[in-house]
C-alpha cells in the first residue's frame, strides 16, 4: 500500500474504534497510544503508520470480542 492509503485506513479504523470504545480510543486500546502516530502525523514513516494500523485493528477486535464475551455471559 501507498502511504497516502495508509494514512486513509488509519484515519477510517480511528473513527471505527472510537465507534467501539465510545469515543476513547487511547485509554481503550494502550497499544495504539503506546505508538504516538496518528492520522495527521503525515510526517511520520509509513511503517509507522503501519503499527499504528496494527495496534488499532488488534485493539478493535479485542473490544469486540470482550464486549460479545460479556453479552452472553463468558467473562474474559
Amino acid at each position: 500500500m501507498k502511504k497516502q492509503e495508509l494514512i486513509h485506513m488509519h484515519a477510517l479504523l480511528v473513527e471505527v474504534a472510537a465507534d467501539v470504545t465510545d469515543h476513547d480510543v487511547t485509554r481503550e486500546i494502550p497499544a495504539y497510544e503506546a505508538a504516538t502516530v496518528r492520522p495527521t502525523s503525515l510526517h511520520r514513516p509509513k511503517a509507522d503508520h503501519e503499527a499504528a494500523i496494527q495496534a488499532l485493528a488488534a485493539g478493535i477486535l479485542e473490544t469486540i470480542e470482550t464486549e460479545r464475551q460479556s453479552a452472553v455471559g463468558i467473562s474474559h
